[in-house]
């Protein structure tokens, strides 16, 4: 398992203000605003998984796509990558300032309410991932946990794009400044 390392990185808040001083823990369980949509639809990607063929994989909507990924996801890094951080307990930072500010523009293309740029302190675990290996779920299981494993191995891309980095972070994290 990762040992806790202490290190600086910067995010784009989008969910809900941070403050200077705050603390925020990740961890086994403590979870992310991801978690708790995903968790709403598990029973569905369940239903999903057993009755395919009563759903359209075009017509899915959004949270339940994303659950299906995150639920691969997750599953395949609690048995074959236990050392990285969860997808759902994570923060997602930047290791610096310009990185955090193309992730700020990049919601903020999305409409996605941005409350600015914070320079962090984290004892915890990192993992550095391509954001372009989040892929679009399938209505297969066994598929999806093929695409988790690429994932979690950061292979290239299937776009043959470059790298889009995104770095999931656990453990004690602290709200320096704001930039």
């Amino acid at each position: 398992m990762n040992q806790p390392e202490t290190f600086y990185a910067y995010h784009a808040v989008t969910e809900r203000p941070m403050a200077v001083g705050q603390v925020i823990c990740f961890d086994e369980t403590h979870h992310s605003g991801v978690w708790q949509r995903v968790m709403e639809k598990a029973a569905l990607v369940q239903d999903i998984y057993a009755h395919p063929q009563q759903y359209d994989s075009n017509r899915l909507e959004h949270q339940t796509a994303v659950a299906l990924r995150e639920l691969a996801l997750e599953e395949v890094r609690k048995t074959d990558y236990p050392q990285f951080p969860s997808r759902l307990a994570c923060l997602y930072v930047s290791d610096t300032p310009e990185e955090a500010r193309q992730w700020e523009n990049y919601f903020i293309k999305l409409r996605r309410p941005v409350f600015g740029i914070v320079q962090l302190k984290i004892t915890g675990r990192r993992f550095v991932a391509d954001a372009n290996n989040c892929f679009a779920p399938s209505l297969c299981r066994e598929e999806n946990l093929r695409l988790a494993h690429r994932y979690w191995q950061n292979l290239p891309n299937a776009q043959q794009e470059s790298p889009l980095r995104e770095i999931l972070a656990d453990g004690r994290i602290s709200v320096l400044s704001f930039l």
